[in-house]
């Protein structure tokens, strides 16, 4: 009696503009402007230059507010 070995697929990352994806979701900025920066950075990063970590994390914690929350947030005041 002979087993058969089951092959388990990876999970398989889906990028959006050279990126993955999820760096690029609920962003106030372009997609395409945070993907560049994301990839400018990586490229300082492999090269050995100076990066700005202040400036980095700022920019990539701009967010889309959310119209509907902040509405009935209101509303329950």
């Amino acid at each position: 009696m002979t087993l058969r070995k089951v092959h388990v697929q990876k999970r398989k990352v889906k990028y959006e503009k050279g990126v993955p994806a999820k760096y690029l979701k609920n962003k106030k900025n372009s997609k395409s402007s945070v993907a560049k920066e994301i990839k400018r950075t990586s490229q300082a990063y492999k090269e050995g230059k100076y990066i700005d970590l202040k400036a980095v994390q700022r920019s990539r914690a701009v967010k889309k507010s959310n119209k509907s929350n902040s509405k009935t947030r209101a509303k329950k005041s």
